[in-house]
């Protein structure tokens, strides 16, 4: 298309459109409180947790975690694209949709996706004819029989052969575009990874020569990319050896990142995909399926990230990772272990296979069969038990040391997981495992603060394992978190959540003969983030802050956050900064549905799913019965409340300093004076505090 809709028009269409008008005219609700529910439209289930809010004009399932709008709604039910769904609710209203040009720019690239999708089809088809006619074909064939696969397997995954040689796809592109000039395929077969450059000489060649062909087929059965592996006697390049198995490159259409391969062929072999077995490479996903075995999918090279539990778990609600039992399996465990856990909503189950050392799905199942292997699925390591047995390595759990320790690895783990009844059980094992009060586990989650993904705890710190530095973060994508790789206006789709992540400080303790001031009680009188100060309310002050702005906009101009941002010199409250600034550029965003669709087209859908989940948060749940409910006055208690403990944090972190470190006399001057700075002002803003909430009661009295 060469028109775009506006944003203007969006914000007038979804303020018309009723989303149970919407929902109900295709799933039938039924009104529960305020609310209305139904049993998801998305996913199977018996016990409705899909609900949708007239208030808030959205929809959320507590199941499989879809999520959005009314525009959302009907993309995903109707399966229509987004210009579609704005037709679909316009003329509901009798709306015309207004068009903008779109730039050149974008449609160049559309049309350049188009033809990528086009060439990898050709290629895909060439290589299955080259299975069954090339002359090097009978090698082909007798590799794949001795990997035991039958040529109904063969067909359904749509194997193909790369044959010897250095351009014949490329001479084969060029004859099925002859409408095209030479150079037109060429820069196509290029962007869509199928050629290599020499860039020394501008010499072109295929990139896959004397290989098994897999193609990578995405959810929408369009060919985004291929794998290939190496012929045990071909050699394409004399004197130069081959990788065993070669991947396409990033493409404008295929992210290794954020696929499954085999996942196009799980879901036309079941109707309701019991569970997916996350393995390692695509030819044990095709033994799999030789076998019956048929709810396999691979990554392709890469660690199982955030984005592919997304995908994921839109399909089904249990997955298992299959990994070697080697040294090199177990840190893969680790990082799907890491990455799993902020993606670990109720009724979701992650478990964890291990397999002999020096065997993989493929020749195991050979080797002991199908009915043996799937005992051997069912009988994996669950995700809160492979948590334990990780983070207690080395600690002897009978000691009170130990459990000391086992607590402080625990705690910042554990707020990684989202809110809900799975985290509430997680936080009472733990609590027996260590013999600790839920009180004392609740107030370490208290003084977790968010931290960027790279600071989260590293789960492979096993002294009796070398370190690997690129293990250690909760999500493979961090660096796209970063404020300048965020797009300014990507393509609209329903809201996808990401919950905040959440990590713990923990001091140092003095030398002997040294103490810090810093104690749990003054931090009390100060009115500092601790349990007691805090336990009024249901979120954390930085959530119960986002919660407040979405659902009253207008405090973003009636509030000053500017000294509580300024207190802290890390990026943990940039979110908060960044939706006063959206508010306060765009005054007409005056409800959260109108807010979340802001924030979603200027920061993306990775960043949405916290907001979308606050908009329909209960601001008034763990108040302690209170009546009354002033969302200004909760607003700056909650900033005080933040602001109080960012202040003794950054106190904690000067005397450590003061205390462990060899500093020079002047140092240590300057230090405390900075230290007693910090402490005015603290004690200044708790006075002022006080006599504000003192003027307060005597105002409503």
């Amino acid at each position: 298309m060469s028109e775009r809709i506006s944003q203007a028009f969006i914000d007038d269409l979804l303020g018309r459109v009723d989303i149970i008008d919407v929902v109900d005219s295709r799933v039938k609700l039924k009104r529960a409180g305020k609310n209305y529910q139904a049993c998801c439209p998305f996913h199977q289930e018996k016990t409705p947790s899909f609900t949708v809010s007239s208030d808030k004009q959205f929809y959320h399932c507590f199941g499989c975690g879809a999520s959005g709008n009314a525009i959302g709604f009907v993309m995903n039910y109707d399966g229509l694209n987004f210009p579609e769904a704005v037709e679909n609710l316009a003329k509901l209203v009798g709306l015309t949709v207004p068009k903008q040009e779109r730039s050149a720019k974008a449609e160049a690239a559309d049309k350049q996706r188009k033809l990528i999708y086009q060439v990898l089809e050709q290629a895909n088809l060439f290589f299955q004819t080259q299975l069954r006619q090339h002359e090097s074909r009978i090698h082909a064939a007798k590799y794949l029989k001795k990997r035991g696969l039958s040529t109904q397997v063969v067909q359904e995954f749509q194997l193909g052969l790369a044959p010897p040689g250095w351009d014949l796809l490329i001479k084969h592109l060029c004859d099925a575009n002859a409408r095209l000039s030479e150079k037109e395929v060429i820069k196509l077969a290029l962007d869509a990874g199928l050629v290599v450059e020499n860039p020394e000489n501008q010499r072109r060649y295929d990139r896959f020569r004397d290989r098994i062909m897999f193609p990578i087929i995405d959810v929408r059965k369009r060919v985004i990319g291929f794998g290939g592996r190496v012929l045990d006697a071909g050699q394409s390049d004399p004197g130069k050896k081959q990788p065993k198995y070669l991947n396409s490159p990033e493409t404008p259409v295929f992210h290794k990142g954020k696929e499954l391969y085999g996942l196009a062929n799980v879901r036309q072999a079941y109707t309701d995909i019991p569970k997916l077995l996350v393995v390692e490479g695509y030819m044990d996903v095709v033994a799999l399926a030789q076998f019956g075995i048929r709810y396999a999918v691979a990554t392709l090279g890469t660690a199982c990230g955030e984005e592919h539990l997304k995908l994921a778990f839109k399909y089904t609600q249990e997955v298992v990772f299959c990994f070697d039992g080697d040294k090199a399996g177990r840190n893969a465990a680790k990082r799907a272990l890491e990455n799993s856990l902020p993606a670990m909503e109720d009724g979701r189950s992650v478990r964890f296979l291990f397999l002999p050392e020096g065997e993989d799905p493929d020749t195991l199942v050979r080797k002991v069969g199908a009915q043996a292997f799937e005992n051997m699925v069912a009988q994996s390591v669950a995700l809160e038990e492979y948590l334990y047995e990780v983070a207690g390595v080395g600690l002897n759990l009978n000691s009170l040391e130990g459990k000391a320790s086992l607590s402080k690895k625990m705690a910042p783990l554990l707020s990684l997981l989202p809110e809900g009844v799975y985290r509430e059980l997680m936080q009472n094992q733990l609590a027996q495992h260590t013999g600790l009060s839920r009180e004392n586990l609740d107030e370490l989650a208290l003084l977790s603060i968010p931290k960027l993904a790279e600071d989260t705890p590293d789960l492979t710190s096993d002294s009796r394992l070398p370190q690997d530095p690129r293990v250690g973060s909760a999500h493979a994508n961090a660096e796209n978190q970063r404020m300048d790789n965020w797009p300014d206006m990507p393509e609209y789709s329903p809201a996808d959540y990401e919950s905040s992540q959440y990590t713990q400080y923990e001091p140092k303790k003095p030398k002997p003969g040294k103490t810090s001031s810093y104690d749990k009680r003054k931090d009390d009188e100060q009115g500092g983030h601790s349990s007691g100060s805090a336990s009024k309310f249901a979120l954390q002050p930085v959530r119960r802050l986002l919660a407040l702005l979405v659902q009253h906009p207008e405090l973003a101009r009636q509030v000053e956050l500017t000294n509580l941002l300024t207190l802290d010199n890390q990026t943990e409250l940039a979110q908060i900064a960044e939706l006063i600034g959206l508010l306060r550029e765009r005054p007409q965003l005056d409800n959260a549905q109108k807010v979340c669709i802001a924030w979603q087209a200027r920061f993306g859908e990775s960043r949405s799913k916290l907001l979308a989940e606050l908009s329909a948060t209960d601001l008034l749940a763990g108040s302690q019965g209170r009546i009354e409910y002033n969302p200004s006055e909760e607003f700056r208690s909650c900033a005080f409340q933040l602001q109080n403990w960012l202040g003794q944090r950054k106190i904690r972190h000067l005397e450590d300093r003061l205390y462990q470190q060899a500093l020079t006399l002047e140092e240590q001057k300057q230090l405390s004076i900075e230290i007693l700075k910090l402490k005015k002002q603290l004690l200044q803003s708790a006075q002022a505090e006080k006599l504000r909430e003192q003027n307060l009661g005597t105002t409503k009295h």
